[in-house]
Protein backbone atom coordinates (compact mmCIF):
# COMPACT_ATOMS: atom_id res chain seq x y z
CA UNK A 1 0.00 0.00 0.00
CA UNK A 2 1.50 3.29 -1.05
CA UNK A 3 1.51 6.27 1.26
CA UNK A 4 1.97 10.00 0.98
CA UNK A 5 3.87 11.48 3.92
CA UNK A 6 2.77 8.56 6.07
CA UNK A 7 -0.93 8.88 5.23
CA UNK A 8 -2.56 5.66 3.97
CA UNK A 9 -3.61 5.82 0.33
CA UNK A 10 -7.30 5.50 -0.43
CA UNK A 11 -6.68 2.29 -2.36
CA UNK A 12 -9.68 3.01 -4.53
CA UNK A 13 -11.86 4.12 -1.62
CA UNK A 14 -14.21 7.05 -2.22
CA UNK A 15 -12.58 10.41 -1.50
CA UNK A 16 -15.79 11.95 -0.23
CA UNK A 17 -14.64 11.63 3.39
CA UNK A 18 -11.16 13.11 3.23
CA UNK A 19 -8.06 13.37 1.10
CA UNK A 20 -4.68 14.89 1.41
CA UNK A 21 -2.25 16.23 -1.12
CA UNK A 22 1.11 17.81 -0.98
CA UNK A 23 2.21 20.23 -3.63
CA UNK A 24 5.33 22.40 -3.50
CA UNK A 25 5.88 21.56 0.17
CA UNK A 26 2.36 22.42 1.34
CA UNK A 27 -0.39 20.19 2.66
CA UNK A 28 -3.99 20.92 1.79
CA UNK A 29 -6.91 19.10 3.41
CA UNK A 30 -10.24 18.59 1.72
CA UNK A 31 -13.54 17.71 3.31
CA UNK A 32 -16.37 16.61 1.01
CA UNK A 33 -14.51 18.10 -1.91
CA UNK A 34 -14.16 21.60 -0.39
CA UNK A 35 -10.81 23.14 0.36
CA UNK A 36 -10.76 23.62 4.13
CA UNK A 37 -7.51 25.37 4.75
CA UNK A 38 -4.07 25.83 3.28
CA UNK A 39 -1.21 25.79 5.71
CA UNK A 40 2.40 26.80 5.69
CA UNK A 41 5.00 24.38 4.30
CA UNK A 42 5.13 21.12 6.23
CA UNK A 43 8.46 19.73 7.37
CA UNK A 44 9.14 16.26 6.03
CA UNK A 45 8.51 13.77 8.82
CA UNK A 46 10.06 10.41 9.58
CA UNK A 47 7.93 7.35 10.12
CA UNK A 48 8.36 7.77 13.88
CA UNK A 49 7.21 11.40 13.71
CA UNK A 50 4.15 10.35 11.74
CA UNK A 51 3.30 7.66 14.30
CA UNK A 52 3.63 10.14 17.16
CA UNK A 53 1.35 12.62 15.41
CA UNK A 54 -1.27 9.93 14.90
CA UNK A 55 -1.06 8.86 18.54
CA UNK A 56 -1.44 12.45 19.74
CA UNK A 57 -4.34 13.01 17.40
CA UNK A 58 -6.11 9.89 18.64
CA UNK A 59 -5.59 10.97 22.25
CA UNK A 60 -6.94 14.46 21.55
CA UNK A 61 -10.06 13.01 20.01
CA UNK A 62 -10.47 10.75 23.01
CA UNK A 63 -10.44 13.86 25.20
CA UNK A 64 -13.10 15.47 23.02
CA UNK A 65 -10.67 18.06 21.61
CA UNK A 66 -11.83 17.46 18.07
CA UNK A 67 -11.02 20.92 16.72
CA UNK A 68 -7.48 20.66 18.02
CA UNK A 69 -7.15 17.18 16.51
CA UNK A 70 -8.38 18.46 13.14
CA UNK A 71 -5.86 21.29 13.27
CA UNK A 72 -3.11 18.75 13.95
CA UNK A 73 -4.24 16.65 11.00
CA UNK A 74 -4.41 19.69 8.76
CA UNK A 75 -1.00 21.06 9.68
CA UNK A 76 0.85 17.74 9.68
CA UNK A 77 -0.77 16.22 6.61
CA UNK A 78 -1.11 12.91 8.49
CA UNK A 79 -4.44 11.17 8.67
CA UNK A 80 -5.25 9.32 11.88
CA UNK A 81 -6.68 6.33 10.04
CA UNK A 82 -7.64 5.12 6.60
CA UNK A 83 -10.60 7.07 5.14
CA UNK A 84 -12.61 3.85 4.82
CA UNK A 85 -11.84 3.04 8.45
CA UNK A 86 -12.98 6.53 9.48
CA UNK A 87 -16.28 5.99 7.68
CA UNK A 88 -16.59 2.54 9.20
CA UNK A 89 -16.09 3.86 12.73
CA UNK A 90 -18.51 6.75 12.17
CA UNK A 91 -21.31 4.58 10.80
CA UNK A 92 -20.94 2.06 13.66
CA UNK A 93 -21.11 4.80 16.27
CA UNK A 94 -24.23 6.15 14.51
CA UNK A 95 -25.80 2.69 14.40
CA UNK A 96 -26.10 2.77 10.61
CA UNK A 97 -25.61 -0.93 10.01
CA UNK A 98 -26.34 -0.87 6.28
CA UNK A 99 -23.58 1.66 5.61
CA UNK A 100 -21.25 -0.08 8.06
CA UNK A 101 -21.71 -3.31 6.10
CA UNK A 102 -20.90 -1.45 2.89
CA UNK A 103 -17.77 0.04 4.52
CA UNK A 104 -16.67 -3.44 5.51
CA UNK A 105 -16.77 -4.51 1.87
CA UNK A 106 -14.44 -1.62 1.02
CA UNK A 107 -12.07 -2.66 3.84
CA UNK A 108 -12.08 -6.33 2.84
CA UNK A 109 -8.79 -6.09 0.97
CA UNK A 110 -7.08 -4.63 4.05
CA UNK A 111 -8.17 -7.34 6.49
CA UNK A 112 -5.13 -9.47 7.29
CA UNK A 113 -6.81 -12.61 8.67
CA UNK A 114 -8.36 -14.87 5.99
CA UNK A 115 -11.53 -15.33 8.07
CA UNK A 116 -11.36 -11.82 9.43
CA UNK A 117 -14.04 -10.31 7.22
CA UNK A 118 -16.47 -13.09 8.14
CA UNK A 119 -15.84 -12.60 11.85
CA UNK A 120 -16.20 -8.83 11.53
CA UNK A 121 -19.50 -9.19 9.70
CA UNK A 122 -20.74 -11.54 12.42
CA UNK A 123 -19.86 -9.02 15.15
CA UNK A 124 -21.64 -6.23 13.27
CA UNK A 125 -24.80 -8.28 12.84
CA UNK A 126 -24.68 -9.43 16.46
CA UNK A 127 -24.74 -5.80 17.63
CA UNK A 128 -27.51 -5.00 15.16
CA UNK A 129 -29.58 -7.94 16.39
CA UNK A 130 -29.19 -7.03 20.05
CA UNK A 131 -30.14 -3.40 19.44
CA UNK A 132 -33.24 -4.43 17.50
CA UNK A 133 -34.27 -6.69 20.37
CA UNK A 134 -33.72 -3.93 22.93
CA UNK A 135 -35.86 -1.56 20.84
CA UNK A 136 -38.68 -4.12 20.81
CA UNK A 137 -38.39 -4.74 17.05
CA UNK A 138 -38.70 -8.50 17.47
CA UNK A 139 -39.66 -9.30 13.87
CA UNK A 140 -36.73 -7.30 12.48
CA UNK A 141 -34.43 -8.98 14.97
CA UNK A 142 -35.74 -12.41 13.96
CA UNK A 143 -35.19 -11.53 10.31
CA UNK A 144 -31.62 -10.49 11.10
CA UNK A 145 -31.03 -13.75 12.93
CA UNK A 146 -32.53 -16.01 10.24
CA UNK A 147 -31.50 -14.27 7.04
CA UNK A 148 -28.24 -12.52 7.96
CA UNK A 149 -26.51 -14.20 10.91
CA UNK A 150 -27.44 -17.83 10.31
CA UNK A 151 -26.42 -17.92 6.60
CA UNK A 152 -22.87 -16.90 7.62
CA UNK A 153 -22.47 -20.43 9.09
CA UNK A 154 -20.09 -19.03 11.68
CA UNK A 155 -20.11 -19.68 15.44
CA UNK A 156 -23.34 -21.69 15.40
CA UNK A 157 -23.24 -22.08 19.16
CA UNK A 158 -23.30 -18.32 19.59
CA UNK A 159 -26.20 -18.03 17.14
CA UNK A 160 -28.23 -20.46 19.25
CA UNK A 161 -27.36 -18.42 22.32
CA UNK A 162 -28.48 -15.23 20.59
CA UNK A 163 -31.78 -16.84 19.64
CA UNK A 164 -32.48 -17.59 23.31
CA UNK A 165 -32.45 -13.85 24.03
CA UNK A 166 -35.81 -13.65 22.25
CA UNK A 167 -37.32 -14.89 25.49
CA UNK A 168 -36.30 -11.73 27.37
CA UNK A 169 -39.33 -9.65 28.27
CA UNK A 170 -37.55 -6.41 29.14
CA UNK A 171 -34.48 -4.51 28.01
CA UNK A 172 -32.96 -5.02 31.48
CA UNK A 173 -33.38 -8.78 31.20
CA UNK A 174 -31.70 -8.71 27.79
CA UNK A 175 -28.71 -6.75 29.06
CA UNK A 176 -28.30 -9.05 32.05
CA UNK A 177 -28.68 -12.25 30.09
CA UNK A 178 -26.37 -11.14 27.27
CA UNK A 179 -23.89 -9.42 29.63
CA UNK A 180 -24.17 -6.44 27.31
CA UNK A 181 -24.06 -2.70 27.94
CA UNK A 182 -27.13 -2.00 25.84
CA UNK A 183 -27.65 0.17 22.80
CA UNK A 184 -25.48 3.25 22.87
CA UNK A 185 -21.98 4.69 22.78
CA UNK A 186 -20.37 2.26 25.22
CA UNK A 187 -21.33 -0.98 23.51
CA UNK A 188 -20.64 0.43 20.05
CA UNK A 189 -17.20 1.63 21.13
CA UNK A 190 -16.43 -1.85 22.44
CA UNK A 191 -17.56 -3.24 19.09
CA UNK A 192 -15.18 -0.87 17.26
CA UNK A 193 -12.33 -2.06 19.48
CA UNK A 194 -13.11 -5.70 18.66
CA UNK A 195 -13.26 -4.96 14.95
CA UNK A 196 -10.02 -2.97 15.05
CA UNK A 197 -8.11 -6.11 16.03
CA UNK A 198 -8.70 -7.49 12.52
CA UNK A 199 -7.20 -4.44 10.82
CA UNK A 200 -3.55 -3.35 10.67
CA UNK A 201 -2.71 -0.25 12.78
CA UNK A 202 -1.88 1.68 9.61
CA UNK A 203 -5.57 1.42 8.74
CA UNK A 204 -7.16 1.85 12.17
CA UNK A 205 -5.23 2.65 15.34
CA UNK A 206 -5.68 0.32 18.32
CA UNK A 207 -7.84 1.97 21.01
CA UNK A 208 -6.10 4.25 23.51
CA UNK A 209 -2.76 3.41 21.98
CA UNK A 210 -0.87 6.29 23.60
CA UNK A 211 -2.08 5.33 27.09
CA UNK A 212 -1.08 1.74 26.42
CA UNK A 213 2.46 2.74 25.46
CA UNK A 214 2.81 5.03 28.47
CA UNK A 215 1.58 2.29 30.81
CA UNK A 216 4.12 -0.09 29.32
CA UNK A 217 6.88 2.48 29.84
CA UNK A 218 5.94 2.98 33.50
CA UNK A 219 5.73 -0.79 34.08
CA UNK A 220 9.18 -1.23 32.53
CA UNK A 221 10.62 1.47 34.77
CA UNK A 222 9.05 -0.17 37.83
CA UNK A 223 10.45 -3.52 36.72
CA UNK A 224 13.95 -2.06 36.44
CA UNK A 225 13.75 -0.22 39.77
CA UNK A 226 15.70 -2.39 42.26
CA UNK A 227 13.83 -1.02 45.30
CA UNK A 228 10.27 -0.84 43.96
CA UNK A 229 8.27 -2.10 46.92
CA UNK A 230 5.30 0.25 47.15
CA UNK A 231 1.76 -0.38 45.98
CA UNK A 232 -0.03 2.17 43.86
CA UNK A 233 -2.94 2.05 41.45
CA UNK A 234 -2.21 0.64 38.03
CA UNK A 235 -3.07 3.83 36.21
CA UNK A 236 -1.09 6.76 34.90
CA UNK A 237 -2.72 9.20 37.32
CA UNK A 238 -0.68 7.63 40.13
CA UNK A 239 2.67 8.61 38.62
CA UNK A 240 4.26 11.61 36.97
CA UNK A 241 5.08 11.21 33.30
CA UNK A 242 7.51 14.10 33.54
CA UNK A 243 10.10 12.08 35.48
CA UNK A 244 11.41 8.53 35.33
CA UNK A 245 10.08 6.28 38.08
CA UNK A 246 12.64 5.51 40.79
CA UNK A 247 12.23 4.37 44.39
CA UNK A 248 14.56 5.65 47.06
CA UNK A 249 16.67 3.19 49.03
CA UNK A 250 15.37 4.91 52.16
CA UNK A 251 11.89 3.54 51.38
CA UNK A 252 13.20 -0.05 51.49
CA UNK A 253 13.42 -2.10 54.72
CA UNK A 254 17.13 -1.53 55.32
CA UNK A 255 17.00 0.02 58.80
CA UNK A 256 16.52 -1.64 62.19
CA UNK A 257 13.31 -0.24 63.65
CA UNK A 258 13.20 -2.60 66.67
CA UNK A 259 15.40 -5.08 68.47
CA UNK A 260 13.47 -7.75 70.41
CA UNK A 261 15.42 -9.03 73.42
CA UNK A 262 12.83 -11.24 75.18
CA UNK A 263 14.61 -14.52 74.40
CA UNK A 264 17.53 -15.48 76.63
CA UNK A 265 19.39 -17.74 74.21
CA UNK A 266 19.94 -18.28 70.49
CA UNK A 267 16.87 -17.48 68.36
CA UNK A 268 16.50 -20.20 65.75
CA UNK A 269 13.39 -19.23 63.85
CA UNK A 270 10.98 -16.37 63.10
CA UNK A 271 7.83 -16.35 61.02
CA UNK A 272 4.97 -13.90 60.40
CA UNK A 273 1.43 -15.28 60.34
CA UNK A 274 -0.31 -15.43 56.95
CA UNK A 275 -2.55 -12.50 57.90
CA UNK A 276 0.53 -10.47 58.86
CA UNK A 277 -0.87 -9.49 62.28
CA UNK A 278 1.40 -11.74 64.33
CA UNK A 279 5.06 -12.72 64.49
CA UNK A 280 6.25 -15.98 66.05
CA UNK A 281 9.82 -16.52 67.25
CA UNK A 282 11.39 -19.72 68.56
CA UNK A 283 14.54 -20.10 70.61
CA UNK A 284 17.01 -22.53 72.08
CA UNK A 285 15.71 -21.34 75.47
CA UNK A 286 12.56 -23.45 74.94
CA UNK A 287 10.11 -20.59 74.41
CA UNK A 288 7.82 -19.79 71.55
CA UNK A 289 6.87 -16.10 71.65
CA UNK A 290 3.94 -14.56 69.79
CA UNK A 291 4.14 -10.87 68.96
CA UNK A 292 1.39 -8.52 67.78
CA UNK A 293 2.10 -6.41 64.69
CA UNK A 294 0.68 -2.88 64.56
CA UNK A 295 -0.09 -2.10 60.91
CA UNK A 296 -0.17 1.64 61.61
CA UNK A 297 3.22 2.08 63.28
CA UNK A 298 4.75 -1.22 62.08
CA UNK A 299 5.73 -1.80 65.71
CA UNK A 300 5.89 -5.28 67.19
CA UNK A 301 4.67 -5.92 70.77
CA UNK A 302 4.92 -8.99 73.00
CA UNK A 303 1.60 -10.86 73.09
CA UNK A 304 2.24 -14.14 74.91
CA UNK A 305 4.81 -16.87 75.44
CA UNK A 306 4.51 -20.65 75.18
CA UNK A 307 7.13 -22.29 77.38
CA UNK A 308 8.53 -25.70 78.27
CA UNK A 309 9.60 -26.86 74.81
CA UNK A 310 12.34 -28.93 76.37
CA UNK A 311 14.47 -29.27 73.24
CA UNK A 312 14.06 -25.70 72.10
CA UNK A 313 12.01 -24.36 69.15
CA UNK A 314 13.89 -24.59 65.86
CA UNK A 315 11.00 -24.54 63.38
CA UNK A 316 7.56 -22.87 63.27
CA UNK A 317 4.64 -23.35 60.88
CA UNK A 318 1.47 -21.22 60.92
CA UNK A 319 -1.86 -22.62 59.78
CA UNK A 320 -3.34 -20.85 56.71
CA UNK A 321 -5.97 -19.08 58.85
CA UNK A 322 -3.33 -17.85 61.37
CA UNK A 323 -5.12 -19.67 64.23
CA UNK A 324 -2.82 -22.61 64.92
CA UNK A 325 0.92 -22.86 65.09
CA UNK A 326 3.23 -25.88 65.03
CA UNK A 327 6.49 -25.78 66.97
CA UNK A 328 9.24 -28.31 66.20
CA UNK A 329 12.57 -28.91 67.89
CA UNK A 330 16.11 -29.78 66.72
CA UNK A 331 17.29 -33.14 65.37
CA UNK A 332 17.05 -35.03 68.67
CA UNK A 333 13.48 -33.87 69.35
CA UNK A 334 10.73 -36.49 69.00
CA UNK A 335 7.91 -34.13 69.96
CA UNK A 336 5.74 -31.66 68.08
CA UNK A 337 3.53 -29.01 69.70
CA UNK A 338 0.33 -27.76 68.07
CA UNK A 339 -0.96 -24.58 69.75
CA UNK A 340 -4.14 -22.57 69.34
CA UNK A 341 -2.59 -19.13 69.44
CA UNK A 342 -5.72 -17.06 70.10
CA UNK A 343 -6.86 -18.96 73.20
CA UNK A 344 -3.38 -20.06 74.34
CA UNK A 345 -4.41 -23.71 74.24
CA UNK A 346 -2.18 -26.69 73.54
CA UNK A 347 -4.25 -28.57 70.96
CA UNK A 348 -1.94 -31.57 70.87
CA UNK A 349 1.54 -32.64 71.88
CA UNK A 350 2.47 -35.26 69.34
CA UNK A 351 5.08 -37.96 69.90
CA UNK A 352 4.86 -41.28 68.08
CA UNK A 353 8.09 -42.69 69.41
CA UNK A 354 11.10 -41.57 71.40
CA UNK A 355 13.19 -42.62 68.39
CA UNK A 356 11.44 -40.13 66.11
CA UNK A 357 12.85 -36.87 64.92
CA UNK A 358 10.16 -34.27 64.14
CA UNK A 359 12.07 -31.20 63.02
CA UNK A 360 9.97 -29.75 60.22
CA UNK A 361 6.29 -29.31 59.37
CA UNK A 362 4.01 -27.81 56.74
CA UNK A 363 0.26 -27.18 56.47
CA UNK A 364 -1.96 -28.23 53.60
CA UNK A 365 -3.93 -25.34 52.10
CA UNK A 366 -7.20 -26.44 53.71
CA UNK A 367 -5.70 -26.03 57.20
CA UNK A 368 -7.21 -29.36 58.28
CA UNK A 369 -4.08 -31.48 58.05
CA UNK A 370 -0.33 -31.10 58.15
CA UNK A 371 2.82 -33.06 57.39
CA UNK A 372 5.85 -33.47 59.62
CA UNK A 373 9.09 -35.43 59.66
CA UNK A 374 12.79 -35.49 60.36
CA UNK A 375 16.17 -36.89 59.37
CA UNK A 376 15.69 -40.21 61.20
CA UNK A 377 13.24 -41.37 58.55
CA UNK A 378 9.87 -40.18 59.87
CA UNK A 379 7.42 -38.67 57.37
CA UNK A 380 3.81 -38.36 58.56
CA UNK A 381 0.59 -36.72 57.40
CA UNK A 382 -1.61 -35.89 60.39
CA UNK A 383 -4.97 -34.38 61.29
CA UNK A 384 -5.46 -31.55 63.81
CA UNK A 385 -5.56 -34.04 66.69
CA UNK A 386 -2.13 -35.39 65.82
CA UNK A 387 -3.43 -38.67 64.41
CA UNK A 388 -1.24 -40.10 61.67
CA UNK A 389 -3.35 -40.41 58.53
CA UNK A 390 -0.55 -41.45 56.16
CA UNK A 391 2.98 -42.62 56.83
CA UNK A 392 5.80 -42.72 54.29
CA UNK A 393 8.69 -44.82 55.54
CA UNK A 394 12.33 -44.24 54.83
CA UNK A 395 12.42 -40.55 53.88
CA UNK A 396 15.00 -38.60 55.86
CA UNK A 397 13.26 -35.22 55.77
CA UNK A 398 15.22 -31.99 56.27
CA UNK A 399 12.55 -29.51 55.21
CA UNK A 400 9.11 -29.61 53.57
CA UNK A 401 6.37 -27.54 51.94
CA UNK A 402 2.84 -28.24 50.66
CA UNK A 403 1.72 -27.33 47.16
CA UNK A 404 -1.51 -25.51 46.32
CA UNK A 405 -3.21 -28.62 44.89
CA UNK A 406 -3.87 -29.81 48.46
CA UNK A 407 -2.16 -33.15 47.81
CA UNK A 408 1.48 -32.76 46.82
CA UNK A 409 4.14 -32.43 49.50
CA UNK A 410 7.66 -31.34 48.59
CA UNK A 411 10.39 -32.65 50.87
CA UNK A 412 14.14 -32.11 50.91
CA UNK A 413 16.06 -35.17 52.05
CA UNK A 414 19.62 -36.22 52.82
CA UNK A 415 20.32 -37.09 49.17
CA UNK A 416 20.77 -33.43 48.13
CA UNK A 417 17.37 -33.33 46.47
CA UNK A 418 13.74 -32.25 46.70
CA UNK A 419 11.06 -34.76 45.73
CA UNK A 420 7.31 -34.57 45.41
CA UNK A 421 5.05 -36.94 47.36
CA UNK A 422 1.33 -37.65 47.08
CA UNK A 423 0.63 -39.75 50.12
CA UNK A 424 -2.96 -40.61 49.20
CA UNK A 425 -1.72 -42.25 45.99
CA UNK A 426 1.60 -43.52 47.38
CA UNK A 427 3.40 -41.86 44.48
CA UNK A 428 6.53 -39.76 44.40
CA UNK A 429 8.56 -38.02 41.71
CA UNK A 430 11.82 -36.05 41.33
CA UNK A 431 11.73 -32.25 41.39
CA UNK A 432 15.17 -30.81 42.23
CA UNK A 433 18.63 -32.37 42.38
CA UNK A 434 21.55 -30.43 43.85
CA UNK A 435 25.20 -31.44 44.15
CA UNK A 436 25.43 -30.43 47.81
CA UNK A 437 23.19 -30.83 50.89
CA UNK A 438 19.94 -28.87 50.84
CA UNK A 439 19.81 -27.28 54.30
CA UNK A 440 16.34 -25.72 53.88
CA UNK A 441 13.93 -24.51 51.23
CA UNK A 442 10.73 -22.54 50.82
CA UNK A 443 8.30 -21.97 47.95
CA UNK A 444 6.62 -18.77 46.83
CA UNK A 445 2.90 -18.15 47.29
CA UNK A 446 2.07 -19.30 43.76
CA UNK A 447 3.93 -22.56 44.23
CA UNK A 448 6.03 -22.04 41.10
CA UNK A 449 9.44 -21.04 42.53
CA UNK A 450 11.57 -22.62 45.26
CA UNK A 451 14.34 -20.98 47.24
CA UNK A 452 17.05 -23.35 48.49
CA UNK A 453 19.82 -22.76 51.00
CA UNK A 454 22.52 -25.16 49.82
CA UNK A 455 25.50 -26.07 52.00
CA UNK A 456 28.74 -24.29 50.94
CA UNK A 457 26.93 -22.89 47.88
CA UNK A 458 24.50 -20.24 49.11
CA UNK A 459 20.97 -19.47 47.95
CA UNK A 460 19.59 -21.00 44.75
CA UNK A 461 16.34 -20.17 42.94
CA UNK A 462 14.58 -23.03 41.14
CA UNK A 463 11.59 -23.17 38.82
CA UNK A 464 9.47 -26.07 40.04
CA UNK A 465 7.42 -26.40 36.87
CA UNK A 466 10.35 -26.49 34.47
CA UNK A 467 12.58 -28.18 37.06
CA UNK A 468 15.51 -25.94 36.28
CA UNK A 469 17.93 -23.77 38.24
CA UNK A 470 17.05 -20.14 37.54
CA UNK A 471 19.58 -18.18 39.57
CA UNK A 472 22.41 -18.43 42.10
CA UNK A 473 22.38 -15.44 44.43
CA UNK A 474 25.75 -14.04 45.37
CA UNK A 475 27.24 -12.77 48.62
CA UNK A 476 25.75 -14.90 51.39
CA UNK A 477 27.97 -17.09 53.57
CA UNK A 478 26.37 -20.54 53.84
CA UNK A 479 28.26 -23.41 55.41
CA UNK A 480 26.57 -26.33 57.14
CA UNK A 481 24.31 -24.36 59.48
CA UNK A 482 20.58 -24.54 58.78
CA UNK A 483 19.64 -21.07 57.53
CA UNK A 484 16.17 -20.16 56.30
CA UNK A 485 15.57 -17.70 53.47
CA UNK A 486 12.30 -16.27 52.16
CA UNK A 487 10.42 -14.59 49.35
CA UNK A 488 8.82 -11.26 50.15
CA UNK A 489 8.09 -7.65 49.42
CA UNK A 490 5.62 -6.36 46.86
CA UNK A 491 4.46 -9.25 44.64
CA UNK A 492 7.22 -11.33 46.27
CA UNK A 493 9.74 -9.62 44.00
CA UNK A 494 12.51 -9.95 46.55
CA UNK A 495 14.53 -12.67 48.23
CA UNK A 496 16.16 -12.42 51.67
CA UNK A 497 18.42 -14.77 53.58
CA UNK A 498 20.40 -14.95 56.79
CA UNK A 499 24.09 -15.67 56.70
CA UNK A 500 26.90 -17.06 58.80
CA UNK A 501 28.74 -13.72 58.49
CA UNK A 502 26.11 -12.15 60.83
CA UNK A 503 24.35 -10.23 58.04
CA UNK A 504 21.03 -10.27 56.20
CA UNK A 505 21.20 -10.30 52.41
CA UNK A 506 18.44 -9.04 50.13
CA UNK A 507 18.25 -9.53 46.37
CA UNK A 508 15.77 -8.54 43.71
CA UNK A 509 14.46 -11.82 42.36
CA UNK A 510 15.81 -10.96 38.88
CA UNK A 511 19.32 -10.00 40.07
CA UNK A 512 22.11 -12.18 41.38
CA UNK A 513 23.95 -9.41 43.19
CA UNK A 514 22.42 -8.25 46.51
CA UNK A 515 20.68 -4.87 46.51
CA UNK A 516 21.11 -4.53 50.29
CA UNK A 517 23.25 -6.09 53.01
CA UNK A 518 21.87 -5.45 56.50
CA UNK A 519 24.26 -5.25 59.44
CA UNK A 520 23.50 -5.24 63.14
CA UNK A 521 23.45 -8.84 64.38
CA UNK A 522 26.52 -10.06 66.22
CA UNK A 523 26.31 -13.76 65.36
CA UNK A 524 24.90 -16.04 62.65
CA UNK A 525 21.51 -14.99 61.30
CA UNK A 526 19.48 -18.21 61.28
CA UNK A 527 16.21 -17.10 59.73
CA UNK A 528 14.59 -14.17 57.98
CA UNK A 529 10.93 -13.69 57.13
CA UNK A 530 9.03 -10.98 55.29
CA UNK A 531 5.63 -9.84 56.52
CA UNK A 532 3.23 -11.10 53.80
CA UNK A 533 0.91 -8.10 54.29
CA UNK A 534 3.46 -5.34 54.94
CA UNK A 535 6.00 -5.22 52.10
CA UNK A 536 8.22 -2.86 54.09
CA UNK A 537 8.62 -5.13 57.17
CA UNK A 538 11.25 -7.84 57.55
CA UNK A 539 12.26 -9.87 60.62
CA UNK A 540 15.53 -11.67 61.30
CA UNK A 541 16.51 -14.10 64.07
CA UNK A 542 20.08 -14.66 65.24
CA UNK A 543 22.30 -16.69 67.51
CA UNK A 544 23.01 -13.42 69.32
CA UNK A 545 19.67 -13.92 71.10
CA UNK A 546 17.83 -11.08 69.34
CA UNK A 547 15.17 -10.62 66.71
CA UNK A 548 15.48 -7.53 64.55
CA UNK A 549 12.63 -5.81 62.75
CA UNK A 550 13.73 -4.00 59.61
CA UNK A 551 11.82 -1.20 57.89
CA UNK A 552 12.28 1.98 55.85
CA UNK A 553 14.43 4.76 57.26
CA UNK A 554 11.43 7.01 57.95
CA UNK A 555 9.90 4.33 60.23
CA UNK A 556 12.76 4.98 62.65
CA UNK A 557 11.31 8.45 63.14
CA UNK A 558 8.11 6.98 64.57
CA UNK A 559 9.74 6.70 67.97
CA UNK A 560 9.66 2.89 68.24
CA UNK A 561 11.50 1.47 71.20
CA UNK A 562 14.56 -0.73 71.41
CA UNK A 563 16.22 0.55 68.25
CA UNK A 564 19.95 0.70 67.75
CA UNK A 565 22.41 1.34 65.00
CA UNK A 566 21.38 -1.45 62.65
CA UNK A 567 22.04 -0.32 59.11
CA UNK A 568 22.49 -1.49 55.55
CA UNK A 569 25.74 -1.59 53.67
CA UNK A 570 25.77 -0.02 50.19
CA UNK A 571 26.20 -2.64 47.49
Amino acid sequence: MQTTNGCPSHNGVSEEIASTSQQNGTCSTYHNGDLAEETSPVKAMTRTDQDIVRLIGQHLRGLGLNRTAEQLITESGCMLEHPAAAKFRSHIMDGDWVKAASDLEELKALVECPLGTLKMRFLLLEQKYLELLEDGQVLDALNCLRHELTPLKHNTERVHELSSYMMCTTAEDLRDMADWDGKGTDSRQKLVEKLQSFLPPSVMLPPRRLQTLLNQAVELQKDRCPYHNTKFDNNLDAVSLLLDHICSREEFPCTTTQVLNDHCDEVWFCCFSPDGHKLATGSKDGTLIIWDVDFVTNEVKHKRSFDNHSYGVSYIAWSPDSTFIIACGPDDCSELWLWNVDVRLLRVKMSQSQEDSLTSAAWHVDGKKFVTGGIRGQFYQCDLDGNVVYNWDGVRVKCMACQLDGKTVLAADTHHRVRGYVMEDSTDFPVIQEDHPVMSFTINERGRLALLNVATQGVHLWDLKDKCLVRKFQGVTQGFYTIYSCFGGLNQDFVASGSEDHKVYIWHIKREVPIAVLEGHLRTVNCVHWNPKVPSMLASASDDGTVRIWGPLDKQKLGTSNTDSGRSTPV
